[in-house]
């Protein structure tokens, strides 16, 4: 395992991005837009990610996409013929919006070339991340928290020194869903944070497989993880699906080296979802500056 012991290798400033996948979920309206830039009013949800990170220290992100997602690029490159647009027409405030990202962090890109899970992905993007810790998301969560979740992941990480993963617990009715997400099973080591003891990608009853029993799940990809996760995710053998998770290289991993999960503060909107998409839309829709009273005023007129 790399040893991190100065503040140098603490400092997390990478992370990966994974955006590669078709959005066949939300068909037809992704065959030509990628679903990571669907909108939440008036923003994409890749683009409440990518704040997030910023917010949270990271100075480098490398999406990792396929060759249908140029309009990534495109979204988060410069595009000077509107900036100069609303900069004469003194619209300042939209310019300001799409200018905002820039210059606080670096951008760069990598293909996945087939469709073959996160830990596919992930290694995709190996040679980018060198011998430092680093962030990893997926790209269709968003989760609202007065602290970034990716923040509050790294600073766990700054206190122990161990890879560490994001999760949500689930209580009453909730754990019902437990099998549509990635389990975690672990003991307590202090409030909300767990030493992980075994790792499941959705379990499968009819295979004996049970649920979390303390509710523990991967709600929105957030973890931080370090550079010696990569031997393990190069070593799995393909899911029935012909796909590789890195939950299941996380499930290698936590049988030679010790890793955390932090019930993170924050809700979760899973907006690969169609329900979880328009749930994030109405939410963020009543809290937004220009919108927010007038739509709680319609929605209350609808009498629903």
């Amino acid at each position: 395992m790399l040893i991190y012991l100065n503040d140098y290798y603490m400092q997390v400033k990478k992370a990966v991005i994974i955006a590669a996948g078709f959005g066949t979920r939300f068909l037809p309206a992704t065959k030509a837009q990628p679903k990571e830039l669907m909108p939440i009013v008036d923003k994409p949800v890749l683009e409440f990610i990518v704040e997030e990170m910023i917010d949270s220290g990271i100075k480098e992100i490398i999406f990792v996409v396929n060759k249908n997602k140029i309009a990534i690029e495109n979204h988060f490159d410069r595009l000077f013929e509107l900036e100069y647009t609303l900069e004469k027409s003194n619209k300042m405030h939209l310019l300001e919006k799409i200018k905002a990202i820039h210059d606080k962090i670096k951008i760069a890109y990598v293909r996945q070339w087939a469709p073959l899970g996160t830990a596919h992905a992930l290694l995709s993007a190996k040679e980018f991340i060198g011998d430092e810790p680093f962030a990893f998301s997926d790209a269709d969560s968003v989760i609202d928290a007065k602290v970034p979740v990716t923040k509050q992941l790294i600073d766990i990480f700054k206190e122990t020194g161990k890879p560490i993963v994001g999760v949500k617990q689930a209580e009453g009715e909730e754990r019902k869903f437990l099998s549509r997400y990635g389990n975690i099973y672990g003991k307590e080591i202090k409030d909300n944070l767990y030493k992980i003891e075994d790792s499941v990608e959705k379990p499968d009853p009819d295979k004996g497989e049970q649920a979390s029993p303390d509710g523990l799940y991967i709600a929105g990809m957030r973890n931080i993880l370090t550079p010696d996760i990569f031997p393990f995710l190069e070593k799995l053998k393909p899911s029935k699906g012909g796909e590789y998770y890195v939950n299941e290289g996380i499930k290698e991993y936590i049988k030679n080296e010790e890793m955390h999960a932090l019930v993170y503060e924050g809700k979760y909107y899973d907006t690969g979802d169609k329900l979880g998409y328009l749930k994030a839309n109405v939410e963020f829709a009543l809290k937004h500056k220009e919108v927010g009273d007038s739509f709680k005023d319609y929605l209350h007129d609808l009498k629903l």
